[in-house]
């Protein structure tokens, strides 16, 4: 199965460093099983909350995945409570096609869950993401990359942190090398998503809310930079 521009690059950030890598949130499993056939990791996770789904990947990877060198669980449940102390070594969470919102609420219950373990985080809200960025500052994460990808004719933002806050790169509420362009193209698409995302906080702020607020300011900070 071919990956979609933002799987692929979502797969493409994932180092080799990783004793597990989980797939959360996987729905048909296309990236772990991508993941799995570059054994990108000694043992591959797909979690999903949805039975039928989870069900249909087990299938598959019994069928398809059955020799490969990484070995592969799947787990039917909610990300939030990941058995992260069962399995030893060091842990990629990559957590795609889902909110801001709700990615927060996995990142801030597992970081509470597993305070001693270093976590690495490779997210990619549907929305929300200055919510998600705003709870990773908060919880003084380190930034290990951040890409911005279009795709089907939507904006994404990949974020790729640590728990540890011992790497150099801070995390920008509104993030910053995502606004940088290497070529005309990227350029185009950096203004397209800045102007989208301003004209949506500005909608928001009819509502006179404080986040909104914030927002706009923020984005409207980046628009005098460029």
């Amino acid at each position: 199965m071919k990956l979609s521009n933002r799987l692929k690059h979502i797969e493409q950030l994932v180092s080799a460093d990783y004793t597990h890598i989980w797939d959360c949130c996987c729905d048909h499993g296309f990236l772990g099983t991508a993941l799995l056939a570059r054994q990108a990791a000694p043992h591959i996770h797909f979690v999903d909350i949805v039975p039928a789904l989870m069900q249909t990947v087990e299938d598959k990877l019994q069928r398809f995945y059955t020799q490969s060198a990484s070995t592969w669980t799947t787990h039917c449940m909610d990300v939030a409570a990941l058995p992260l102390h069962d399995y030893p070594g060091k842990h990629l969470v990559i957590i795609a096609g889902v909110g801001g919102d709700l990615i927060t609420t996995f990142i801030e219950r597992i970081h509470q869950q597993h305070p001693d373990l270093d976590i690495d985080f490779l997210v990619c809200p549907v929305h929300h993401q200055f919510t998600l960025r705003q709870k990773l500052c908060e919880l003084d994460f380190s930034l290990k990359h951040e890409v911005l990808v279009e795709d089907n004719h939507r904006f994404y933002e990949i974020i790729y942190v640590s728990s540890s806050a011992n790497d150099a790169m801070k995390i920008c509420s509104v993030g910053e090398k995502i606004w940088h362009a290497a070529t005309d193209e990227q350029a185009r698409t950096v203004e397209r998503y800045l102007e989208k995302t301003l004209s949506h906080y500005r909608r928001v702020q009819r509502s006179n809310r404080k986040e909104a607020d914030m927002a706009v300011a923020a984005y409207q900070a980046i628009t005098q930079k460029n």
